[in-house]
């Protein structure tokens, strides 16, 4: 690899560091060891072909363009947690997985609603998809921009275009929870 390959890669792991909180190679790989999956089959779940996962993966590519992708990858991030903390088993988490790729995405609004009305929702999840909504729109750069412009008149919209927009995921949990009610 050459240094303007080795350029373009580290600028598009920066990328997918400000977009989807670290860069898709580690995300995925979490991922895979979490819910015992191989490549393969991660592809076939979040909806892409096995090259295009290992572009995203090695950097050669920066952004996921479909947006039901990306929610699959927060409900695959979400069943991740679970698995973690023991609230689902293992024999569950193939059911749930099945279920995510059967999954078309939707809009955020249809998505939180139904799964509100399931019981399943969970503030992350919530979060996560205001996350990727605000980022599909903008780069963190660009909502950092718009942020500091509105900071003067409007420091409370500011905040949450920092938070959500370029923030950590933990960060913007926090903010979500201390604003409810």
């Amino acid at each position: 690899m050459d240094a303007a390959q080795q350029e373009a890669t580290a600028r598009a792991r920066e990328l997918q560091r400000s977009w989807y909180g670290e860069p898709l190679g580690a995300l995925f790989r979490r991922l895979i060891d979490d819910l015992g999956l191989n490549q393969a089959r991660l592809a076939a779940v979040l909806g892409l072909s096995a090259p295009m996962l290992s572009q995203l993966m090695s950097g050669q590519r920066a952004k996921i363009g479909n947006p039901a992708v990306v929610q699959r990858v927060q409900a695959l991030q979400e069943l991740s947690s679970q698995v973690a903390d023991g609230s689902v088993s293992a024999a569950e988490a193939t059911d749930r997985m099945d279920e995510i790729k059967k999954t078309a995405g939707g809009s955020v609004l249809n998505n939180t609603t139904q799964t509100a009305t399931t019981g399943a929702t969970t503030v992350r999840r919530v979060v996560r998809e205001i996350q990727s909504l605000l980022r599909s729109v903008a780069a963190a750069g660009d909502i950092i921009d718009a942020a500091d412009s509105l900071s003067a008149t409007h420091p409370e919209l500011a905040e949450f275009l920092r938070v959500y927009g370029a923030g950590r995921t933990a960060d913007a949990v926090a903010h979500y929870e201390a604003h409810q009610n």
